[in-house]
């Protein structure tokens, strides 16, 4: 008896599975769903640095106007501050703040809106320097909020769900990060005629971080270095190496006592401010005209750059064409 109820039961399942592959070779499949690109930044909470990620965030939807374009911002203290500040609401938003910078959410609750809205195809594009701590965290929850699978496969919450990389690349074999080094330094090139203008050593200071190699600092200056042999230029960062105190000996052997300050980051943030250009004893500023220096802090992020964020604009480009979708 209960072999033959084991049998019905096969036999049922079979036969609704192969009804349920009949209806998709029939044509009977879901409406394909919408695609949308995700800016993903690490964020910042000074309110002139938002005006970096509104010129990305505009470039990209000029690039893309058929496409919806949001944002989301990578780092959970940032958002914290967005989120406190959203009790005075009004006043961030007399201040020029946008409202989709003011609400903004994390990637979880981004993709979750997106999903509610009918976007099922997703290119999650992050505004970050490299593939760093901030990029390896985010590919990890794209990878997983991809993977989800349902009985029904009408019902997943997504159907693609690519990842653009940052503006200096990202590990691996699939695209060169030597190339898209290449392509940051040539949208450089304004920042050192600037340098050349004033007869100044170019400095910029990176974000950095304790946890992967920062090396890719150190190949970006020595190219930088080789595509503008007239300039002194030094790349250093607040994480990781090489510090200020890294570069000083090498400062030291240039002709000039003039440095341009300028921030290797995407916004000009918080490091930017303070620890950059500050009053405060241990910003680079401070320490650099200590050493004799007449510095000139230029506190604007690379997001202001309109080549550089170019970049990210052909980097949608190759992460819709990996996952077969079409933006317009």
């Amino acid at each position: 008896m209960f072999q033959t109820i084991g049998r019905i039961i096969l036999i049922t399942f079979f036969t609704l599975h192969l009804i349920a592959l009949s209806a998709t070779a029939s044509g009977n499949k879901p409406p394909e769903g919408k695609t949308a690109i995700l800016l993903a930044s690490f964020g910042t909470t000074v309110p002139s640095g938002v005006n970096a990620l509104e010129n990305i965030t505009e470039q990209v939807r000029k690039a893309y106007p058929g496409t919806e374009v949001r944002i989301t911002f990578t780092s959970n203290m940032v958002r914290a501050v967005w989120k406190k500040r959203r009790t005075e609401a009004q006043k961030w938003l007399g201040m020029g703040i946008p409202e989709e910078i003011l609400n903004v959410k994390n990637i979880i609750q981004a993709m979750g809106d997106l999903q509610e809205d009918g976007y099922r195809n997703i290119i999650v594009q992050p505004t970050h320097m490299f593939y760093m701590e901030q990029s390896y965290d985010l590919n990890n929850y794209i990878s997983a909020l991809g993977s989800i699978k349902t009985l029904k496969s009408k019902w997943r919450p997504f159907d693609t769900v690519v990842m653009g990389r940052p503006a200096l690349g990202a590990p691996g074999d699939k695209y060169s990060y030597h190339e898209d080094v290449d392509r940051v330094i040539k949208s450089l090139a304004g920042d050192v005629e600037m340098a050349r203008k004033e007869g100044a050593n170019l400095l910029y200071m990176g974000h950095g971080n304790e946890y992967w190699s920062t090396g890719i600092y150190a190949e970006t200056e020595k190219k930088m270095r080789a595509a503008y042999p007239d300039t002194e230029i030094f790349i250093g960062v607040v994480e990781g190496t090489p510090s200020i105190d890294d570069l000083l000996p090498a400062l030291k052997g240039t002709k000039s006592k003039k440095i341009i300050l300028k921030p290797f980051m995407i916004t000009a943030g918080d490091h930017a401010v303070n620890d950059m250009a500050g009053a405060e004893g241990d910003s680079w500023k401070t320490i650099l005209t200590a050493e004799g220096y007449s510095v000139q802090p230029v506190l604007e992020g690379l997001g202001s750059n309109p080549g550089f964020v170019a970049l990210f604009v052909e980097n949608i480009a190759d992460a819709a064409k990996e996952g077969g979708l079409i933006l317009k």
